[in-house]
């Protein structure tokens, strides 16, 4: 699935809320999406049925905790959840790299250029979080979606 084929099946409520602008939290729920598949693949085999639980639990935890930081009315509060985000970003691209025995070379290779590419912005925007006290309709983050290799079309494993 391509992230501007994905976006298109965003349900309004998601899209319409302000913190939609933030191109950070749409690749982090887009990868929320797509880990599914390849979380259900590690889950066929007893010996990485643990490692599908991790990799989904941290994966989901990117986008909720950007989420829950975004609605912080401090930018120390805020930065708090967005380290958080990153920690999570961080182990995610750490179990998908335990996951290369299982799942594709071409899958690991996006969802971890896909994480480094989450874990990039989140690391800009932490010490800028920590300076400025910023409200939900003022974000300064892209609003577009990036045109890099996040958009690859990858086969579903």
């Amino acid at each position: 699935m391509r992230y501007v084929e994905w976006q298109a099946g965003v349900p309004d409520d998601i899209k319409g809320d302000s913190l939609w602008k933030l191109e950070v939290y749409r690749l982090g729920l887009f990868v929320a999406d797509i880990a599914w598949q390849d979380a259900l693949v590690l889950n066929k085999t007893s010996l990485t049925r643990g490692l599908a639980d991790q990799l989904y639990r941290a994966v989901c935890s990117i986008s909720a905790n950007i989420a829950e930081g975004y609605s912080r009315s401090t930018g120390k509060d805020r930065a708090r959840f967005l380290e958080y985000s990153l920690g999570s970003a961080r182990e995610s691209r750490d179990w998908y790299y335990k996951s290369k025995q299982v799942l594709s070379p071409e899958v690991i290779k996006h969802r971890m250029g896909l994480t480094t590419h989450i874990i990039a912005m989140l690391t800009s925007m932490i010490p800028h979080q920590r300076k400025n006290a910023i409200r939900e309709e003022q974000a300064p983050y892209p609003t577009q979606p990036s045109t890099s290799s996040i958009d690859s079309e990858i086969p579903m494993p």
